[in-house]
């Protein structure tokens, strides 16, 4: 397996693994994330800021990210690696459901080991004071958000240029992070930008509502310790035609495994 950081298929959080004494003797678990997630979060900033939080710095910090919210309890189940391996030489569109800020943080550490990604946000995440030096130092594609055409038109030639320098995009095609998935508000962006680019395009099935939205600043919310984190990667496919098809074989593979997902839980 190419990623150093999960060398395997499949990666299931163990079901002995305990959580850290730290968070065990904080003022609770919540408390304990905040303040360790924002310290990573300002050692990052500090890193873009001087201009050298690259490909290898991202992941790293993703990692340790994903380790740290193991640390406070969070189980993860991680399938498809194989499939990331299988595009290792190409520059493909990731297209994925988005439900919070947990996936942003990790998805990183699960791709960049194996090849350059970035992402498709929102415009006022690359201004933010405390994101924005982050954000703007892995050059994302960034859309305002207010007009959907000047959008796409913005991810079509962007995200063209990217990937024809060899550089992989992460797209969440809902227009606001949803905790249910609806495919009435899943568009066809990803598939778009795919065919005009020639590449394939890799489905990504996410339930990671582990991590709410925060009440005040929506990325620092807390965590919920008994929900379960499931990412799947699918396997990758090419568009053919207008690529109506392959749109629906993604919304099929997401929307089943959200479904399963959530019923493991009932």
């Amino acid at each position: 397996m190419l990623n150093k950081y999960f060398p395997v298929n499949e990666y299931h959080t163990p079901e002995n693994r305990k959580r850290k004494l730290a968070d065990k003797l904080s003022f609770g678990t919540n408390l304990y994330f905040k303040l360790r997630f924002l310290g990573i979060v300002f050692r990052n900033r500090r890193l873009a800021v001087n201009n050298v939080y690259d490909t290898a710095r991202w992941a790293k910090s993703s990692v340790d990210i994903f380790n740290f919210l193991e640390d406070c309890g969070i189980k993860f189940h991680i399938e498809g690696f194989e499939h990331l391996d299988a595009v290792k030489d190409e520059p493909v569109v990731f297209v994925s459901n988005h439900m919070g800020t947990l996936e942003t943080m990790i998805f990183p550490g699960l791709v960049a080991p194996v090849k350059e990604v970035t992402f498709v946000v929102k415009e006022s995440l690359t201004t933010n004071p405390v994101f924005g030096p982050v954000m703007r130092a892995r050059n994302p594609i960034a859309v305002a958000r207010k007009d959907s055409r000047a959008d796409l038109l913005k991810v079509i030639t962007e995200g063209q240029q990217k990937l024809a320098e060899g550089t992989s995009v992460i797209i969440f095609p809902q227009s606001t992070r949803e905790l249910d998935f609806d495919p009435s508000k899943f568009n066809t962006l990803g598939i778009k930008l795919a065919q005009k680019a020639g590449v394939r395009v890799v489905p990504m099935a996410i339930k990671t509502d582990a991590w709410a939205l925060g009440r005040f600043v929506k990325d620092i919310g807390y965590l919920k310790r008994k929900q379960p984190v499931y990412i799947k990667f699918g396997e990758p496919m090419s568009i053919n035609g207008t690529g109506k098809v392959e749109h629906q074989k993604i919304v099929d593979f997401i929307g089943s495994h959200v479904d399963m997902w959530n019923n493991t839980q009932k």
